[in-house]
């Protein structure tokens, strides 16, 4: 299986370092990828964070394009778990809503198994996502103080990104 390798840097916590799986979810991953290239999640924020689920960011006011859900429940094989430390795409309830928005598992979740785009994993700074799963929330489960994307960047220079189909 490829894997191509990408560098989160959260202010003030550390860097966290994602492998990516384009075998299991091509679309998710080449999503993904062009707005790591585009620059869109440097300066954003994990704007909602829950204790013992996930922790997720990539909100943007920007109107972007959604991709096509690649999960089971969609009608696309994606056998990866919801297991602490995997990266997923964020959706509204419509299956093919996903755009920036990603989430990182902090604890398992079985229930979203089949359900949402899993295209990668944490492979070092779990410890990271386990203190950012630990700020302090409000009720609507966003931190009190930001926990600030400074970059996120492609290791793999030479990876070439797939063009993304959009809906």
């Amino acid at each position: 299986m490829s894997k191509i390798q990408v560098s989160m840097k959260i202010k003030n916590y550390g860097e966290i370092l994602l492998e990516l799986y384009p075998e299991v979810a091509p679309n998710t991953v080449a999503n993904f990828l062009t707005y790591v290239n585009e620059n869109l999640y440097n300066g954003l924020i994990f704007h909602r964070v829950i204790k013992g689920f996930m922790i997720q960011g990539g909100g943007t006011h920007k109107n972007l394009k959604p991709i096509k859900g690649e999960f089971a429940s969609n009608g696309f094989k994606n056998d990866l778990k919801h297991e602490p430390g995997v990266i997923s795409m964020a959706r509204t309830m419509m299956p093919n809503s996903a755009t920036s928005q990603f989430f990182i598992m902090h604890k398992s979740a079985p229930h979203l198994d089949g359900n949402y785009a899993a295209f990668g994993k944490v492979i070092e700074g779990f410890e990271i996502v386990d203190k950012i799963a630990n700020v302090k929330t409000d009720q609507f489960d966003q931190p009190f103080e930001d926990v600030i994307i400074e970059t996120v960047e492609i290791l793999d220079k030479d990876y070439q990104i797939k063009e993304v189909e959009y809906l």
